[in-house]
């Protein structure tokens, strides 16, 4: 029996609505056969990991939400980047190109190398069927089933970013808004849908810059498709919100702020009626 990688929790029949919440990167283990390939400082795995986000969207299955949740590091694989997203550095034979950050890490944000050595192609295979595409599955599968049900599904993609931009970022030094949601130049979801972010959002307080570093990734794009009734925005928090970023230590008052704001996109993207 292949061990679980990620965690769906599902609401209650009676009161599911048609939104679905994803955290790919919040994950910290490391299984026994990766590690063999890793060279990747402790410190790095939790400064690359969007900590806490997962505590963070807890309860959204009270508020009829269906949440995703990856347990694994990103470090292992990263499940919002295409399945073809590597390069012939991070893996034995694959593409030229140069992609330090893609479906593997070969080096962290911070410039530590991740692997002690390329990746057999056998390696990727096995990390691709072990945790890639299970999880893509039953988030496919989810978004589906909403779909039939409801008319319509809408994926919320909850990631957190550095408050200012750090190296092996475009926006190095830069500081960054309270809330950064992603639809790719408002491709990925409907006009209601990404204004309702945005909305909530700045109506509790936050400031919002919209594809400003963050457009979407993988799944914000693959799934977002508003003319076959699935609607995906991607949401970046800020972690000075609710996280000591020197330390990686919570905050409680700006963790419960930050909390309350997620269950409020929770509650008002799960009235939002399909679109035609």
């Amino acid at each position: 029996m292949k061990p679980a990688t990620f965690s769906l929790v599902e609401p209650d029949p009676a009161i599911e609505t048609p939104l679905v919440v994803e955290v790919p990167h919040a994950g910290l283990r490391i299984d026994h056969a990766s590690i063999a390939d890793m060279a990747a400082p402790i410190r790095c795995i939790g400064r690359d990991a969007d900590l806490l986000v997962d505590a963070l969207v807890e309860g959204s299955e009270a508020l009829g939400a269906t949440v995703l949740v990856a347990d694994y590091s990103r470090y292992v694989i990263d499940l919002n980047r295409g399945p073809n997203d590597y390069d012939g550095l991070s893996v034995d034979g694959g593409p030229h190109g140069n992609l330090p950050r893609g479906l593997v890490w070969r080096t962290s944000t911070d410039g530590d190398p991740i692997l002690a050595r390329r990746l057999p192609k056998s390696e990727l295979e096995r990390r691709l069927a072990t945790f890639y595409r299970p999880y893509h599955a039953a988030l496919m599968d989810v978004l589906e089933r909403k779909k039939q049900r409801f008319g319509h599904a809408i994926l919320l993609c909850a990631h957190s970013m550095p408050s200012q931009g750090r190296r092996g970022h475009v926006d190095v030094g830069a500081g960054r808004a309270d809330v950064v949601p992603g639809s790719r130049g408002r491709t990925t979801a409907r006009g209601e849908v990404i204004d309702t972010v945005d909305r909530v959002a700045r109506s509790l307080g936050f400031s919002v810059k919209h594809d400003d570093p963050y457009k979407g990734g993988f799944s914000t794009g693959h799934y977002g498709k508003p003319s076959e009734r699935i609607d995906a925005v991607q949401v970046e928090l800020a972690r000075r919100l609710y996280l000591d970023e020197e330390r990686l230590t919570i905050v409680e008052d700006g963790f419960a702020r930050t909390q309350a704001l997620v269950h409020a996109w929770v509650k008002a993207l799960g009235c939002l009626a399909g679109g035609q």
